[in-house]
């Protein structure tokens, strides 16, 4: 395991020495420490960062030589994944299969945006139509510049392919600050991109606090571009403090995402895709879909079937064998959904199962999965995200009520709907105000497609083509045409 920061392709401890704890959720054990970057040091990656772009010619490489670095990085995650699988789960907790398959989705992120990175050069300019024939005018792409990557805990390889990968693909250069709470996968990213020879200061990787390594890249004035994911309220504050520079930025924040099942849905299916929807990742998921509205014919049965099924979840540290539900990711997180479920029964909602301590373990961030019903429509329960393995049911009578209680939240990021009726899902889907949404299933998500929220889940998409557009500058240039004279001042 890794402790120091990359900066400038070189491994470096922090400018005051200091360091902070690995701590494994499913023990509370410390399992390593970390350099804990100082303002310093977030000044020295920005500086190099600056330099690889505006000097070294980072941005001058063609696509095609960019995607070879691009995917000599996917070569060296997969030729680590079952390795770089189990730190993410030492790490963040999450059962060993979910971290395995993170892991290959960031190796295929890198993959993608090398393939975009190609087509960057077959597309070089966009020839634009003037009203005025003695003038010719052409649209061209360019790279932003040095990008301040800031991502959560709950992904923490794939978030960082989610904006490394983009970035490097358009030609910016990147500073990227991980979560405190796990830190390790990135760093061994940075190793990775280290020994796929990618040059000096074209990724740098700080590791700390946010309120340090974190706001020293807000602030810092080489940065052009911000790229969060995280919180509302943090989201909030970086939009504020990026006014100050009019710098470019995306966001991709919260949800309270609802799922409607139809009375025609099958029963089986609909609660496979229910607990898949919140209890995947111990339901730490932005998309996650915790507010769950059944039609009422089949509302009991539903209950009853996904109550039973969510009992038999087995709960335990993510490096076991079987285990579908690992431990929360930090002590701090199990406090606060913990604090959520008893806010709810304050509120008066009722625990279906679930809700506590899982027995048999007196260490680790566990929880159970947790069913409430009842669910008071004002409460916090209802409107205010969780992240934890919470799921609120309720019960609707009409596809107008469904739609009205879905859209009724400050969050836009996902939906979904669950119906036999291909008509009225596609009228539904269409109805809902979110930008990700599915028919017939929750949480799959690809590469290729557009990512991001309505409302106040965030600004801009990640991901596909989009992911791209978003570390790149659109260029107007304008010429006369040979011989013409403008002769406005001088006949």
């Amino acid at each position: 395991m890794r402790s120091e920061l990359y900066i400038d392709g070189k491994w470096t401890p922090a400018a005051n020495g200091r360091t902070f704890d690995v701590v494994n959720p499913a023990t509370e054990e410390v399992v390593h420490q970390i350099a804990a970057a100082t303002a310093e040091d977030v000044d020295l990656a920005v500086k190099a960062a600056r330099r690889a772009f505006d000097k070294d010619g980072w941005p001058k490489l063609s696509g095609a030589q960019r995607a070879k670095y691009l995917r000599a990085i996917a070569e060296g995650i997969r030729a680590r994944q079952a390795e770089i699988a189990r730190l993410e789960v030492i790490d963040n907790g999450k059962p060993f299969p979910e971290a395995d398959w993170d892991v290959a989705d960031a190796a295929g992120c890198f993959d993608f945006y090398a393939g975009l990175a190609e087509q960057l050069d077959n597309n070089p300019e966009e020839p634009i139509a003037l009203a005025d024939a003695r003038f010719t005018s052409k649209a061209i792409k360019e790279p932003i510049g040095v990008a301040g990557a800031i991502i959560p805990w709950n992904y923490p390889l794939l978030m960082a392919a989610w904006k490394v990968a983009p970035a490097l693909a358009a030609g910016c250069t990147v500073v990227l600050k991980p979560a405190e709470v796990t830190s390790l996968t990135a760093l061994e990213l940075a190793a990775i991109a280290d020994e796929a020879g990618l040059p000096p200061g074209v990724l740098n990787i700080v590791t700390g606090s946010g309120s340090v390594a974190g706001q020293a890249i807000i602030d810092h004035r080489g940065v052009d571009k911000l790229a969060f994911t995280g919180s509302g309220p943090v989201g909030s504050k970086i939009m504020a403090a990026a006014a100050r520079d009019i710098k470019r930025v995306s966001l991709e924040l919260g949800g309270k995402s609802p799922f409607v099942v139809f009375d025609d849905a099958d029963i089986d299916e609909a609660v496979e895709w229910i607990m898949f929807g919140i209890f995947w990742n111990q339901g730490q998921v932005c998309s996650a879909t915790s507010r769950v509205l059944v039609q009422e014919r089949i509302y009991d049965r539903l209950l009853s079937r996904l109550v039973a099924e969510t009992q038999k979840i087995r709960i335990g540290d993510g490096l076991e064998d079987g285990v579908l539900l690992g431990p929360l990711v930090s002590k701090r997180q199990h406090e606060q959904v913990v604090a959520a479920i008893e806010a709810a029964k304050a509120a008066g909602a009722t625990v279906s199962c679930g809700g506590k301590r899982p027995e048999g373990f007196d260490k680790g961030y566990y929880l159970e999965p947790t069913v409430l019903t009842d669910v008071p429509l004002e409460s916090d329960a209802w409107r205010e995200e969780i992240f934890g393995p919470v799921v609120c049911i309720k019960p609707f009578a009409t596809e107008e009520e469904a739609i009205e209680l879905a859209n009724d939240s400050r969050f836009g990021l996902a939906a979904a709907v669950m119906s036999k009726d291909d008509v009225r899902a596609e009228r539904v889907a269409s109805a809902f105000r979110a930008g990700i949404v599915w028919i017939n299933c929750s949480q799959p998500t690809f590469t290729e497609a557009p990512w991001g929220g309505y409302k106040e889940s965030g600004i801009g998409r990640e991901l596909g083509r989009w992911g791209l557009e978003n570390y790149l500058e659109t260029k107007q240039i304008t010429r006369l045409a040979a011989g013409e004279k403008w002769a406005w001042y001088i006949k």
